[in-house]
């Protein structure tokens, strides 16, 4: 593991020009492959992709988790037992598509889709990540201008925790990740060295208030004190870290999330933002 997070300090009010990454433009839900000039064919249009004519709808239960409800699978049970109305009208049909300007209603409540956002945050220290207005700054005032999506932080860091921080409003991907939960890479300071014995503990998994908390990883950063720690874990929680280091006797000095599943810092400096890329979004369906 690399020792420092050399990036240049940044405004938290957007992306920055050179800072944005080109998001790829393979289609839909294919798998990625380096030649992605061969188009799919479908079965309406053997010559090609299938496009949608000008005012054509899309199914419910897509406009459903478009709408932030749940997922595709979700809704389809949700339509079968009467909870969705368009027009006025219950509809149990699985397969039926939502015209524009339709009134669509879910357990008596009007909804409409929005697109969805996912967006990466380098969070700078001494900011809330929290979307409560009560907390001061937060991580949600940094995105402000990011986009409309109603978008969401996934997991927690601690308000003098720095690092990769991760926002959408796909809810079908926020359950996915606070149930199995997501690899994140800390880069940990203590108040003194970590003993080889206690890193050994660790590494083994340690049992914390009759819980049993296991890592996935951990190791001395190199070329720096014994007291600077690389720490792998599958959790969204913020004080993990703290009660597994508390736990033998150390305290927390800093603690930055270096990488979270397969993104990293690359080109994002503390304090500013960019939108993933459909590759990095593809690959959410591997966790």
């Amino acid at each position: 593991m690399s020792r420092r997070d050399n990036t240049p300090k940044g405004k938290a009010s957007g992306r920055g020009g050179n800072n944005e990454r080109k998001e790829s433009h393979a289609r839909g839900n294919a798998p990625i492959k380096k030649d992605s000039s061969k188009t799919p064919i479908s079965r309406e249009n053997k010559g090609g992709v299938s496009k949608k004519k000008p005012g054509e709808g899309i199914r419910l239960n897509k406009y459903i988790a478009n709408s932030g409800i749940c997922s595709r699978r979700e809704a389809d049970t949700y339509i079968a037992t009467g909870l969705v109305m368009v027009n006025g009208k219950i509809i149990n049909e699985m397969g039926y598509q939502v015209k524009p300007g339709d009134e669509v209603k879910f357990d008596g409540r009007r909804i409409s889709p929005e697109a969805t956002a996912y967006i990466l945050l380098n969070k700078p220290k001494g900011v809330a990540a929290t979307s409560s207005e009560s907390k001061g700054l937060t991580v949600m005032d940094l995105i402000a201008n990011a986009t409309t999506a109603k978008v969401k932080p996934i997991g927690r860091l601690g308000r003098n925790a720095t690092g990769l921080f991760l926002f959408t409003n796909d809810d079908a991907l926020i359950n996915k990740l606070h149930k199995k939960g997501m690899s994140r890479l800390f880069h940990i300071e203590l108040d003194k060295n970590l003993k080889s014995d206690d890193l050994q503990k660790i590494q083994e998994g340690l049992k914390i208030e009759g819980k049993e908390i296991t890592v996935e990883e951990i190791q001395y950063v190199e070329n720096a004190t014994k007291k600077e720690i690389g720490l792998k874990i599958k959790n969204m929680g913020n004080s993990i870290i703290r009660d597994i280091f508390e736990h033998l006797g150390y305290q927390v000095v800093k603690v930055d999330c270096v990488t979270l599943g397969h993104l990293t810092k690359k080109d994002l400096p503390r304090g500013r933002w960019r939108m993933l890329t459909q590759e990095e979004i593809r690959l959410f369906s591997m966790l």
